[in-house]
């Protein structure tokens, strides 16, 4: 009889912050913007759309789009996104323009 495997799912993985803040800092370090929305819409699916969408104000539908990969969502969406998770988006110098500086 084979067996059946559950499909993998992160978020079930990201129960505390500083788990969720390497996951997010990791996915944006690849500079893959479409990763970096994946990563935020696995973690909003790990604290809970309908809360994140309470949060930030957003309708569920609209958050879900916004999260979905099929639309590029405005800086000031990803803002009130990051924010409700309780982080802020920040700059940095990538280590060549800090060698520069």
């Amino acid at each position: 009889m084979a067996k059946v495997l559950d499909e993998f799912d992160e978020a079930k993985y990201l129960t505390d912050e500083a788990t969720i803040k390497a996951y997010l800092e990791l996915s944006l370090e690849s500079g893959d913007k479409a990763e970096f929305i994946e990563a935020l819409n696995t973690v909003a699916r790990a604290r809970g759309m309908t809360q994140l969408a309470k949060d930030t104000g957003l309708g569920r539908e609209s958050l879900y789009r916004a999260l979905s990969g099929s639309v590029e969502p405005k800086l000031s969406t990803l803002e009130r996104i990051t924010e409700a998770l309780g982080f802020k988006l920040s700059l940095s110098l990538t280590s060549k323009d800090a060698a520069n500086a």
